[in-house]
């Protein structure tokens, strides 16, 4: 798992200062106590299962039984009986007496139902069921089992394309949403340096920490991390074995496919993927621009005069991405906003988070503008 061997108990140890993440953690403290259901989105590996374990952590069902069930990894044809549990002689090669199901197991304490996005549609309408009723039957079985859990559920599909294609039941997805959170990819975050300290303690130790050399940083800090926290932990697993309690992790400790895919990374990445690179922003912002500066987040959000800011980036170098659309001194602030947004979307192909931290405004400012920028402008 993502998280597995960090030692990361509950929500407030998961903080480590991305903004993203704190405000994820903040609206699940928020909903303590009351067993909504939770439905965590994100990419594989960002840490969902921690997450669900934090939660179960920091619940009045944390000494209760915190039961899992990955429904991507179970064969169809078995994952009917590990659910529900089946009765002895309900199919061939059941055990005698039976055995109960993860749902049942979880009585009292939390279930965690990991890649719901790949549950079969069959067993979509009886787990509904089973939600609905607060009850379930084993297989083989006449009766039925009061069940009392708190339900988190976790994907890195799209569920509402899911639904649309007829492969996820809408009555479920409505039943499982009581809050949705998303949690960032770590490429996204800005707590990469205290998330991969963090990790190094959790392997090597508090006696004889393991470092990472400034060239393995520099390095790991520009590479997209595909695999995202799954991905750093077992490369810093092999890491800390090759150096050894209190070393230093440099370059020849890292193996040589993750070099490969660094090399590739880097000759494909984007010039304002991190800070210290050439960036690719909107000439408009400095060469077409006829009026003093102000916050970009002021010209899109106010209905009032303003003008627009470039975003200041670290030891970066300003170049044209584009030939540059110059705007006569009399064209609409609005517009002249619209443009870089439109500009700087496109340089991070889409990547609404890398845009709206170059731009220096929120997400929810670029989203708000969706209908009035071009459709190819979201990768």
């Amino acid at each position: 798992m993502a998280g597995e061997g960090l030692g990361w108990s509950g929500l407030h140890g998961l903080n480590t200062g991305d903004p993203q993440l704190a405000a994820v953690l903040h609206k699940l403290q928020r909903v303590q106590g009351s067993d909504i259901p939770i439905m965590v989105l994100g990419e594989t590996g960002t840490g969902k299962d921690l997450l669900a374990q934090a939660i179960h952590h920091d619940s009045t069902r944390a000494k209760r039984a915190f039961v899992s069930i990955n429904c991507a990894s179970i064969p169809e044809a078995l994952m009917e009986s590990e659910l529900f549990g089946y009765e002895e002689g309900a199919f061939t090669g059941a055990r005698r007496r039976g055995a109960p199901g993860k749902i049942q197991m979880a009585h009292g304490g939390t279930l965690f139902l990991d890649e719901i996005g790949d549950m079969p549609a069959p067993l979509q309408a009886r787990l509904l069921r089973v939600l609905q009723e607060r009850r379930v039957t084993p297989l083989g079985s006449g009766k039925a089992y009061e069940v009392d859990v708190m339900l988190i559920c976790a994907t890195n599909r799209n569920l509402k394309a899911l639904m649309a294609q007829g492969q996820f039941r809408q009555d479920l997805y409505y039943r499982l949403n009581g809050l949705v959170v998303r949690l960032p990819a770590l490429r996204e975050r800005t707590d990469f340096a205290v998330v991969a300290q963090k990790i190094l303690l959790s392997l090597s130790g508090m006696d004889q920490p393991v470092h990472l050399s400034k060239e393995v940083m520099d390095l790991f800090m520009r590479y997209p991390w595909p695999g995202n926290i799954r991905q750093l932990h077992n490369l810093l697993r092999t890491a800390c074995v090759m150096v050894g309690a209190g070393g230093t992790v440099r370059m020849e400790h890292l193996p040589d496919d993750f070099l490969e895919e660094v090399q590739e990374a880097d000759a494909h990445r984007p010039a304002a993927s991190s800070a210290g690179a050439e960036l690719d922003l909107p000439s408009t912002l400095h060469r077409c621009m006829p009026v003093p500066e102000v916050q970009l987040s002021c010209a899109l959000d106010s209905p009032s005069p303003q003008v627009l800011q470039a975003p200041a980036v670290p030891n970066a170098t300003l170049r044209p991405a584009s030939p540059p659309i110059c705007m006569p001194g009399s064209a609409r602030l609005q517009d002249v906003a619209l443009l870089a947004m439109t500009e700087t979307l496109r340089q991070c192909k889409g990547n609404v988070s890398a845009a709206a931290k170059l731009l220096g405004v929120s997400r929810n400012t670029i989203y708000r503008k969706k209908e009035q920028l071009p459709p190819d402008v979201w990768g």
